[in-house]
């Protein structure tokens, strides 16, 4: 289809309660930016049930227009459901390019929404800026499993369409003194249409526990801890900070702790103020995780580690020994 505005849209998703996921008000940022280079508005999209929370989070974090669609089919995310909803909003108001957050939810959603338009989808973008002699939107993502970065342009079709990782953009500060048109859309969708619904929700408590990507502070443990009992000093020393535990896709798949944990490619993407990394060297898959954090501190006893080229500060040494100094001067500091 062809584009009718130059319109950026992001899609917020929306938790149970109506309330904003964090992935949609992070998108704000690059969509703004993204918006006034296309020469168009930026639009967020919130489908769900008795979201009103959810719109005001896209009024106070930059949206010039949100488009509501309510309604109890939306209270759980379908697929069904959403894609029918989204693409007949995409249909009616022709956007140039939609950002969606690259959950669970958002990649299910993304690929029927841009099959059922037509048009292209780049997945889990890491990257985004608007192509210079185009105009097209230049996704980047990483490819050929992580070891180098691509960046995709779709140039024949619209929307552009491109899921992007949480955690890969800072959210702005509210600004509860903005206004935003809001523009209410009713479209219902018959339940003979939905072809999956919910019989129960299961909590991973573990998962629950874990907030990567809203942590302001992570200390994280790779293969150089040498076994799930090698995290223990990663866990004190997370304590002492108030941090929250992450780690490499290395100790994931060794088992010696739960993938809730991982930052990297294949786990979440953070952006803390503090990434301290332990006994991890550097992979690509990792780095890319990780690499927009404030300050990151590497402990290593490989001086060569690739990790040490992206690091604030590094210290050289086993971290069996560095780990229990560092966590009681906290604790000195702290008392």
């Amino acid at each position: 289809m062809e584009a009718k505005t130059k319109d950026l849209w992001v899609f917020i998703e929306t938790n149970e309660d109506g309330t904003a996921k964090s992935v949609g008000q992070e998108l704000m940022t690059p969509g703004r930016m993204i918006a006034e280079k296309q020469g168009g508005s930026l639009v967020a999209v919130v489908i769900g049930n008795k979201v009103d929370e959810a719109v005001m989070a896209a009024v106070f974090h930059g949206a010039d227009k949100i488009i509501v669609v309510e309604g109890p089919e939306y209270q759980h995310y379908s697929t069904d459901a959403y894609s029918i909803a989204l693409t007949a909003l995409i249909k009616k108001y022709g956007p140039t390019s939609l950002l969606i957050g690259a959950t669970n939810n958002g990649r299910d959603l993304g690929p029927r929404v841009s099959c059922r338009l037509k048009t292209g989808l780049t997945a889990d973008c890491t990257a985004l800026d608007v192509d210079a002699e185009t105009g097209n939107v230049a996704w980047t993502r990483p490819a050929f499993g992580g070891n180098l970065m691509a960046t995709i342009l779709c140039p024949d079709h619209r929307p552009q369409i491109g899921t992007v990782r949480p955690g890969v953009f800072k959210k702005a500060d509210a600004n509860e003194s903005r206004t935003a048109e809001i523009i209410r859309e009713d479209i219902h969708v018959d339940a003979a249409d939905i072809r999956t619904r919910v019989l129960e929700l299961i909590k991973d408590v573990d998962s629950e526990s874990v907030d990567l990507e809203g942590a302001e502070i992570i200390v994280s443990g790779g293969r150089g801890v040498g076994g799930p009992e090698g995290f223990a000093p990663v866990k004190a020393l997370a304590e002492a900070l108030g941090a929250t535990v992450g780690a490499s896709r290395a100790a994931v798949d060794s088992g010696w702790i739960s993938h809730a944990h991982q930052v990297g490619q294949t786990g979440k993407t953070v952006g803390p103020k503090l990434y301290i990394a332990c006994g991890i060297s550097g992979a690509i898959q990792h780095l890319a995780g990780m690499s927009g954090s404030d300050c990151i501190v590497a402990i290593n006893k490989d001086p060569e580690a690739p990790i040490f080229d992206i690091a604030d500060y590094g210290v050289v040494g086993n971290l069996f020994e560095i780990l229990p100094i560092l966590t009681e001067e906290v604790r000195k500091a702290k008392a």
